[in-house]
């Protein structure tokens, strides 16, 4: 058995951020934040039906994150947690999960139009799977450690905190 694994990059997103620092840290950061994820021609047909979805999800490679830590510091505050435990950038394996929603797909030119979403510009995508609300969303399960930081209402505190664009506000 191998400790690696050799994954494909199906396209690239397009957004408004090229630098961490100017990106929203999450997607309901920036709920109507327009973007593109453009698909290579070799994979275009495959996003035939996906635009009879409202929401979906994006797998990305977390490509300008590098080394990681077994324990970070939350931007919430409070002691150190395991890495696995947050959503750090900085991960063993830099793969990441993000839900967008879906304003229109282009199968021709390879372009999936969305809203919401928190990549830096030329993120490389892994895939793209529809959000399915009856198996993806569980409502009624906590938020672990984080449930004492959200029911007191701490916000999470920055290192360099988002800037909104000019015409996204």
């Amino acid at each position: 058995m191998s400790d690696t694994v050799a994954l494909t990059i199906i396209g690239y997103a397009r957004t408004p951020w090229r630098r961490r620092e100017d990106a929203p840290h999450q997607p309901s950061a920036t709920a109507d934040a327009a973007g593109t994820i453009e698909i290579a021609a070799a994979y275009r047909a495959a996003l035939a039906d996906l635009d009879s979805f409202a929401r979906i999800w994006l797998l990305f490679v977390f490509d300008r994150s590098h080394g990681w830590a077994p324990t970070v510091k939350p931007p919430r505050g409070g002691p150190k947690r395991g890495v696995l435990a947050t959503r750090a950038p900085n991960r063993p394996s830099p793969i990441g999960l993000t839900n967008v929603a879906l304003s229109g797909v282009d199968m021709a030119a390879g372009l999936v139009h969305v809203r919401g979403i928190d990549l830096l510009d030329e993120t490389p995508i892994l895939d793209l799977k529809p959000y399915l609300p009856s198996i993806d969303a569980w409502p009624n399960e906590g938020h672990g450690w984080l449930e004492p930081y959200l029911q007191a209402g701490i916000e999470p505190r920055l290192k360099k905190p988002f800037r909104a664009l000019k015409g996204n506000d």
